[in-house]
C-alpha cells in the first residue's frame, strides 16, 4: 500500500507526510511534485524559481529544525498525463491530491486553470488506470465566492475568481471519477485559512504585521475569518480515509464557529507575548493607502486586492465537521501555541 501525495513538497503535504509516518512507521509515502524538496530546503533554488513557486520572497520551510522529510520524492507535473512512476501501485493505495496553484492574487489567470483543472483530470486518470479507490482532494472555500452570508456544504457555489472557478471544476472532475465505479471513496475538503509551521501566508503576514506595528484592522474588527490549524486538517483527512466507507463527502474544514479577525489577533498576541496596540483604520482611508503602498512594491504583501479580501468575511460553517464524530485536538489558542513551539518559542513562521 502506498500513500501518494501530489504537491507533497508544500506546506500541507509536508505536515501530512509527518502525520502518516507517525501513524505508520513502515508506510510508503510518495511526494509527487515539480519542486525537489531537497533543493528547496537546502536553499538551492534560484530567486526566480523560488518566487515562481511560492510568490513569497522570504520563503520558510515547513520542515522543523532537526527534522527530515518523511516522503520519497518523485518528479511529477500534474499538468501532464502521469505515467511510469517508480512505484508499484495497488488498489489499496490512497491519493491525497494537494497539487494546485492557489495563492491569489499572485498568478496569471490561465495558471489556475492549467494546474488545478488539468491536474485533477490527470490525477483521476492515474487512479483509474491503477484501480485506486480512495482519493482525498483538497479544494478550497473559494468556490463559495466572496460574500458575508454563512456558507454550508449545501450552499450553491458561486465562485468569482479564476482560482475559485478552477477548484469547483476540479471538484466535479473528482466526483465524476468516483461515480464511474462502485466502491470508490472521495473526500473533498474545503479548508478555510490554513496556518502553521511553514505556511508563508495570511497568518504569517498577520503575525509579522502586528509584531512590526504595521498591521491595522482594515475597516472593521468583526470580519469573520474561517481558519484551521494545519495539523488538525491533516489529522481530519486521515480520519476520513479510515472512517468513510465509500461515496462522496464534502467538508468545510474550519473551527466552529469561525473566529473574528479581532479574536485571532488577540489570541496571537496573548500566546506570543506581544503587547502591540492594533488600531482600526476606516475603509474610506484604507484603500487609497493600499494603492499607494502597492505602487511602492507591496511590502508585507499589502496591495488593494489583499486589503479587499481582509475586509470581506469568510463566514464558513464547520458544523458538519463538528458533528462528524471527529474530535478536534487543538483549540485556536492551543494551535497557535503549538505553532509557536515549532519555532522554538521565538516567532511564528
Amino acid at each position: 500500500m502506498n500513500y501518494i501525495i501530489t504537491g507533497g513538497t508544500g506546506f500541507i503535504g509536508t505536515h501530512l507526510a509527518n502525520l502518516l509516518r507517525e501513524h505508520d512507521r513502515e508506510a510508503r509515502i510518495w511526494n509527487l511534485d515539480i519542486v525537489d524538496p531537497a533543493r528547496l530546503d537546502a536553499g538551492g533554488m534560484t530567486g526566480k524559481e523560488l518566487e515562481e513557486y511560492t510568490t513569497i520572497r522570504q520563503w520558510k520551510s515547513p520542515v522543523a529544525d532537526g527534522q527530515t522529510r518523511q516522503s520519497a520524492y518523485i518528479y511529477c507535473d500534474v499538468r501532464k498525463p502521469i505515467y511510469d512512476l517508480p512505484l508499484e501501485s495497488t488498489a489499496d493505495d490512497v491519493i491525497f491530491n494537494l497539487a494546485a496553484v492557489h495563492r491569489t492574487p499572485g498568478h496569471p489567470d490561465y495558471a489556475y486553470f492549467e494546474t488545478n483543472m488539468r491536474g485533477a483530470e490527470n490525477v483521476c486518470a492515474f487512479a483509474e488506470r491503477h484501480g485506486i479507490r480512495r482519493i482525498v482532494f483538497t479544494s478550497s472555500i473559494a468556490p463559495y465566492g466572496a460574500a458575508e452570508e454563512l456558507k454550508e456544504e449545501t450552499t450553491l457555489p458561486t465562485p468569482n475568481t479564476p482560482y475559485g472557478i478552477s477548484k469547483l471544476v476540479a471538484e466535479k472532475t473528482h466526483m465524476a471519477w468516483q461515480a464511474r465505479a462502485a466502491g470508490r471513496q472521495l473526500t473533498i475538503v474545503r479548508p478555510g485559512v490554513v496556518f502553521g509551521k511553514g505556511e508563508n501566508g495570511n497568518f504569517t503576514r498577520l503575525y509579522w504585521g502586528i509584531r512590526g506595528g504595521k498591521f491595522v484592522y482594515p475597516g472593521r474588527k468583526d470580519t469573520i475569518k474561517a481558519c484551521i490549524y494545519v495539523k488538525e486538517l491533516v489529522r481530519f483527512m486521515l480520519w476520513c480515509i479510515e472512517s468513510q466507507m465509500s461515496g462522496v463527502e464534502i467538508y468545510n474544514c474550519t473551527f466552529e464557529p469561525a473566529y473574528s479577525i479581532e479574536r485571532i489577533v488577540e489570541t496571537m498576541k496573548r500566546v506570543t507575548g506581544m503587547k502591540r496596540f492594533v488600531p482600526l483604520i476606516p475603509s474610506w482611508a484604507l484603500m487609497p493607502a493600499a494603492a499607494v503602498i502597492g505602487c511602492l512594491g507591496a511590502p508585507m504583501g499589502i496591495c488593494p486586492a489583499r486589503v479587499r479580501k481582509l475586509m470581506v468575511s469568510t463566514n464558513i460553517s464547520g458544523r458538519k465537521l463538528a458533528s462528524s464524530g471527529y474530535k478536534f485536538r487543538y483549540t485556536l489558542e492551543e494551535a497557535i501555541a503549538d505553532w509557536y513551539g515549532d519555532n522554538g518559542g521565538k516567532w511564528l513562521k
